[in-house]
């Protein structure tokens, strides 16, 4: 592990900062490390306001879009909501078809299979539009890239309105209305809304011409937080707005679907890590292992007898979906070691019979053993589809148009893609990622890196420190969880492994005499020798609370030790 210091910002302006919030220079620190340098900067921070949502008519084609669903529902037109099958997917649709039909019936959802149609917008999807008389298709979380399928759509007189989020080709689809603040020619302010994110500014503009307000349509925001979550979006600007008030909704007064997942869990309030690991995998799970409509169904459903039916079936999914993705990681780690490409600046590996629905899930689980930019391949038709993850820094996806001659199809984002392509280019692709990565990777990024917010003391940590962190949330890229680092620690001497096969790491802290402070390092369990024996040692940790018979404390949480 690297351990990166953040920069320290200058002493006057944390001394400034800290006077005008009344805070602790350490906190003044943290706000000035995310770009908070004033009161009011720190105001909307801590208290973000819905009424800071920007116009959703800045958005490039939003008025056309409304005005084109407007015209479809004064023309009794059936609307069709397509979307991905992953959360962002899932969740946009059942978000934009349960606000079209809280007022107009004629809306119906389509949901590709993952393996019979792929990513995307699908010819399939498109057929079932023309055969059962939508003339309207509503795309989320896709659609930016398909010309030749919106083109399809229009000899058929079904029209598009596409939200997305992903980067746009150098060509746009020949769509009505087309919804992506990645587009160059949006002057949207912000453009890191997910898939979801989009819909809900549809949603949005559509309700200022009801007469709604933002107030109206906050059942809404536990959809779009989850998809914030799981998709990985910045937690800046809205999406932080966005996250913050639908964590709310879904511990206040979630939606029927939530409640049945949240009612298998022991958990009473959800952080955006529990809806990460928690709710998210299991929406994943319908669609990577059955259909993603099971997940749309438990989404929009009302009756909650119904819904936790629903959800205990999707509670198998993600049963099975474990097993199997351990299962494919270690078929995958063994094909890395036969084929000796241990010191390679990528892994590539191919199996046809694993299974497409984790393949992701294997890339990315790949990465935590080999740390590089990754692609697992499988089976799909007469092609081979992949997953790709990428390292901290580096942009998978424009190595992946360094290979385009090789690809059929591709897209995605920096750290996350898919792609398609025949059997036959698979060694050429290989050899040819290979060389990309080699020529345009800096080699300290193969290194995992831990970025540190700040070197402190042991007797700087109070609940009071806590509290305020506590308030940093929700947390995510751009607002990480701070990270501390504390030097010259001493184990109390009970330093011991804990869990299965003794892979966690459990000890006391204390510096230069300080009161003793637990600490739990999870998978650190083979570092106990740095710590027993009386050693000195260093560590990078965040804080957390340890919640045992009804008593809480402050704990260490142990990111890596030296």
């Amino acid at each position: 592990m690297r351990w990166n210091l953040q920069p320290k910002p200058e002493q006057e302006q944390i001394d400034n900062l800290a006077n005008v919030l009344n805070v602790e220079g350490l906190v003044a620190q943290l706000l000035l490390q995310r770009g908070i340098s004033s009161y009011d900067e720190a105001k909307n921070f801590f208290r973000p306001q819905l009424s800071d949502l920007h116009d959703p008519f800045l958005m490039k084609d939003m008025n056309v879009a409304v005005e084109r669903i407007e015209k479809a529902i004064a023309n009794n037109e059936n609307i069709l909501v397509f979307g991905d099958y992953d959360v962002d997917g899932t969740t946009a649709v059942a978000l934009m078809s349960s606000y079209l039909l809280s007022f107009y019936p004629n809306v119906a959802t389509y949901i590709p299979d993952r393996y019979e149609e792929g990513y995307g917008v699908s010819l399939k999807g498109i057929d079932f539009a023309d055969d059962n008389g939508f003339s309207l298709i509503i795309a989320l979380d896709c659609g930016v890239k398909a010309i030749d399928k919106v083109a399809y759509a229009k000899e058929k007189n079904v029209d598009f309105i596409i939200c997305d989020h992903h980067r746009p080709g150098n060509k746009l689809p020949n769509a009505i209305a087309i919804l992506d603040p990645k587009r160059a020619d949006c002057n949207y302010p912000y453009d890191e809304l997910c898939g979801c994110g989009v819909g809900f500014k549809l949603i949005q503009a559509l309700g200022s011409k009801y007469g709604e307000t933002i107030d109206d349509l906050i059942p809404y925001l536990d959809l779009v937080a989850t998809a914030i979550g799981a998709d990985i979006v910045p937690m800046t600007g809205e999406n932080r707005v966005l996250a913050y008030h639908g964590l709310q909704v879904i511990n206040s007064n979630p939606r029927i679907g939530f409640q049945a997942i949240i009612n298998q869990t022991k958990k009473t309030t959800l952080t955006i890590t529990d809806v990460v690991f928690i709710i998210a995998p299991r929406i994943n799970a319908a669609g990577r292992m059955k259909h993603g409509q099971h997940a749309v169904n438990l989404l929009s459903e009302t009756n909650l007898d119904q819904a936790t039916k629903f959800a205990a079936e999707i509670e198998k999914y993600n049963h099975d979906r474990r097993e199997l993705d351990q299962e494919i990681t270690k078929e995958a780690l063994s094909q890395i070691e036969v084929n000796k490409e241990k010191e390679r600046f990528t892994t590539v590996v191919y199996n046809e019979t694993w299974h497409k629905g984790v393949i992701g899930i294997v890339a990315s689980r790949l990465t935590e053993t080999y740390y590089r930019p990754t692609l697992v391949f499988t089976k799909s038709g007469d092609k081979l589809a992949a997953s790709a993850r990428s390292v901290k820094g580096f942009d998978v996806y424009n190595a992946l148009q360094g290979c385009a001659d090789c690809i059929e199809q591709f897209g995605g984002h920096k750290y996350a893609a898919g792609l398609t392509l025949l059997e036959t280019e698979y060694e050429k692709f290989k050899n040819q990622f290979e060389k990309v990565v080699s020529k345009t990777i800096d080699a300290h990024l193969l290194t995992p890196e831990i970025s540190v917010s700040a070197k402190i003391e042991l007797k700087q940590i109070t609940p009071k420190l806590m509290r305020i962190l506590k308030q940093f949330a929700p947390f995510g890229p751009g607002n990480m969880t701070p990270t501390f680092m504390a030097e010259n620690l001493k184990d109390t001497g009970y330093a011991k492994g804990v869990g299965q096969e003794e892979k966690h790491l459990k000890l006391t802290a204390t510096q230069n005499g300080s009161q003793p402070i637990g600490a739990i390092g999870f998978n650190l369990g083979d570092k106990l020798g740095i710590v027993k024996n009386n050693n000195s040692f260093d560590a990078v940790f965040s804080l957390d609370e340890n919640e045992w018979l009804g008593n809480v404390s402050l704990q260490l949480k142990l990111r890596d030790l030296r």
